[in-house]
């Protein structure tokens, strides 16, 4: 029976494991995210949330605890210092796991675990409504600008209102193209033969 005894084995021996698991937690709190396979990653949330927990109890001996499981001692002192601040509000949960896909070579599930910061959460929902505040101040703005110019167009004197028209009346010269010649006068018709006169008819003598 193993009561008592959760955990995986990943077939390997007590050390051996105990090792493996000690430094991937360190490089967790040490780097904040590492990549490793999916089955590890599941395990390796435990240790995490584990460790955050005596860190946010803060005395003595829950440092010390941390001591005998993390390799790194300035890794520990970084924790304890910076754990109420940054996982204060929340409880559990510290860790999140993002499936990346395959490892080439063997072909193993490959997974990202990284804390959840959540100071920085809270400030990127912030941000987010601000950008919708200001969104929605712009559309209102359009429609009195849009009110304004019926006003300014009625204070314009009648007179000026036509010049754009006689403007566009005009056609305007491309530049570039030269004026195409004017066409050569078409030849006159030669002119019909002069009808000679009808001779008189002498008069009978």
């Amino acid at each position: 029976m193993r009561h008592r005894k959760a955990g995986l084995k990943l077939s390997r021996k007590t050390g051996h494991l105990k090792s493996l698991f000690r430094n991937l937690v360190t490089s967790l709190l040490k780097y904040d995210r590492i990549r490793t396979t999916d089955t590890k990653a599941k395990e390796l949330r435990r240790w995490a949330d584990h460790l955050v927990t005596l860190a946010k109890r803060g005395d003595l001996h829950a440092r010390r605890q941390a001591l005998a499981i993390v390799q790194e001692p300035a890794v520990v002192h970084k924790l304890f210092d910076k754990a109420v601040e940054r996982f204060g509000k929340v409880s559990g949960g510290y860790t999140r796991t993002t499936k990346l896909g395959f490892r080439p070579g063997d072909a193993a599930p490959v997974t990202l675990v990284e804390f959840i910061d959540s100071v920085g959460e809270a400030k990127k929902k912030k941000g987010k409504k601000k950008k919708t505040r200001a969104a929605a101040g712009k559309k209102k703005a359009a429609p009195k600008a849009a009110e304004a110019r019926p006003a300014a167009d009625e204070a314009q004197p009648a007179g000026t209102a036509e010049k754009p028209a006689e403007a566009e009346a005009k056609p305007k010269r491309v530049p570039g193209r030269k004026a195409a010649p004017a066409k050569a006068p078409a030849e006159k018709a030669p002119a019909e033969t002069a009808k000679k006169p009808r001779a008189k008819k002498k008069k009978a003598e």
